[in-house]
C-alpha cells in the first residue's frame, strides 16, 4: 500500500505502525482539507472527523485534535495548556512543526514530538477519522487510540 501513498502519508503510516495503531491509511478520491469534505467522502458524521489544528502556544507548537463539529476556544485551551497566548499558527509554522501541510496534518509522524490535546467529544464516536499527513489521506482510529499514540491529554475544547 505504501507505494501509492503521498510521501508524507508514508511517514505517518510508519509512525502509526511504530505505535501499534490499528487503522490503515486511506487515500480519498478528492482532497479533504476540511472536516465537512472528509465526512462527505467517508459517509460519516462531521463530528467523527478529528481536525488536526496546530496552534502557536507562546511560540511552541500545540496540536489540538478536535471534533469536526467543534470550534476551539483558544482562551480555554491557553488555560488548559498553562500558556499565556494561543493563536492560530501560520502555514509556515505548521509545516516547520509537523512536516505536513495545513489540511493534512496527522496526529503523528512529525519531525519532533508535538504537545497534543484531544477533544473529549471524539469519545462519542466508535470510529474517528484523522488526517494521514496529506489533504487526501485519512485513517480510522478511536478516541482512546488517538490519546495513546499521540501521548495526548483528553480535554474539553469548547
Amino acid at each position: 500500500m505504501s507505494e501509492k501513498l503521498p510521501a508524507n502519508a508514508v511517514i505517518v503510516e510508519a509512525a502509526l505502525r511504530e505505535r501499534g495503531a490499528s487503522g490503515e491509511i486511506v487515500v480519498l478520491p478528492e482532497k479533504a482539507p476540511t472536516a465537512a469534505t472528509a465526512a462527505a467522502q467517508l459517509g460519516c458524521e462531521v463530528g467523527a472527523i478529528a481536525n488536526s489544528l496546530i496552534f502557536d502556544a507562546d511560540g511552541a507548537p500545540l496540536l489540538v485534535l478536535t471534533s469536526g463539529a467543534h470550534r476551539v476556544d483558544v482562551e480555554l485551551i491557553a488555560r488548559t495548556a498553562g500558556v499565556q497566548k494561543v493563536r492560530r499558527a501560520t502555514p509556515e509554522f505548521v509545516r516547520a512543526a509537523t512536516g505536513q501541510p495545513i489540511g493534512g496534518v496527522a496526529p503523528v509522524g512529525h519531525p519532533a514530538p508535538v504537545r497534543t490535546l484531544v477533544d473529549n467529544w471524539l469519545s462519542k464516536h466508535e470510529v474517528v477519522w484523522a488526517a494521514g499527513g496529506h489533504p487526501s489521506t485519512v485513517f480510522p482510529t478511536t478516541f482512546d487510540e488517538l490519546v495513546r499514540i499521540t501521548g495526548g491529554t483528553a480535554v474539553d475544547v469548547e
